[in-house]
């Protein structure tokens, strides 16, 4: 079922949700799914159109980019037509509209799914930030990280700090932002940015394995575990015991 509407398909974005699993698609290739404004508050929206019953979340983009980050037009007098670009850092609502944006990527950490970036060629700046935002990413080889906000005198701002150091840790997160390098495939999987890593041909189809693998689990056991398991860094050893029992038996309360 596709379930796009006209504002989403302006803004770039494609949804389709077929049985369990839901396909967000970046569909800008001609700008290499460049972001805009429309297409931040756009994922946020399909965020509050996922069905209960979907259990997989899949993010890819449409062309030889996953995502290029932010489409550099805004930061011109011209812009992106139809586009806001002069957002004031002195207004008022200044920390409502970047929460607004932001919303586009918090929902892929629902507890109800589980979330998969499939990457190949360009996720930089806020593309690499969204790919974090997923709960695992599969790389085509010819897959290329970057954190391009600092040299464009701005800090990530979409929600990508706080996986970047979990996944990597303080130093390399500062050595990956500060530098705005490329981080290869094969370096993202020795980094633990990737879950997979396979021949930019092989993507679509190591995503539906891994896919077909996840729906494989009991839905309800899924969900649970993956709450469980988010609590855990934050979690002392025991306040984690105790989530594992409390865990276990509102599941089995729920079979009942």
């Amino acid at each position: 079922m596709t379930t796009d509407g006209g504002d989403l398909a302006a803004a770039g974005l494609h949804l389709a949700i077929e049985d369990a699993v839901a396909t967000v698609t970046l569909s800008r290739p001609n700008r290499r799914n460049a972001m805009t404004p429309s297409m931040w508050r756009g994922l946020a929206r399909i965020g509050s159109l996922i069905p209960h019953d979907v259990r997989v979340v899949v993010v890819k983009g449409e062309g030889p980019s996953f995502c290029a980050g932010i489409d550099l037009r805004l930061f011109t007098p011209e812009g992106v037509p139809g586009e806001e670009h002069d957002l004031d850092p002195s207004s008022p609502g200044f920390d409502r509209v970047i929460a607004s944006y932001q919303a586009g990527y918090t929902w892929l950490r629902d507890p109800r799914f589980v979330s998969i970036a499939a990457v190949q060629g360009h996720a930089m700046g806020g593309g690499f930030q969204l790919a974090l935002a997923c709960d695992l990413r599969v790389l085509a080889d010819d897959a290329q990280l970057c954190m391009k906000e600092p040299a464009l005198g701005l800090v990530p701002d979409l929600t990508g700090s706080k996986p970047l150091v979990d996944i990597v840790g303080l130093p390399r997160a500062l050595e990956i932002c500060l530098t705005t390098r490329m981080v290869g495939a094969s370096e993202a999987s020795q980094l633990r940015l990737a879950e997979l890593v396979v021949p930019g041909d092989q993507l679509e189809s190591a995503v539906a394995d891994l896919v077909a693998a996840l729906l494989a689990t009991d839905a309800r056991a899924a969900r649970a575990t993956k709450a469980l398991l988010q609590q855990a860094p934050a979690n002392t050893l025991e306040q984690q015991y105790a989530a594992e029992r409390g865990a276990q038996q509102a599941l089995l309360r729920q079979r009942r």
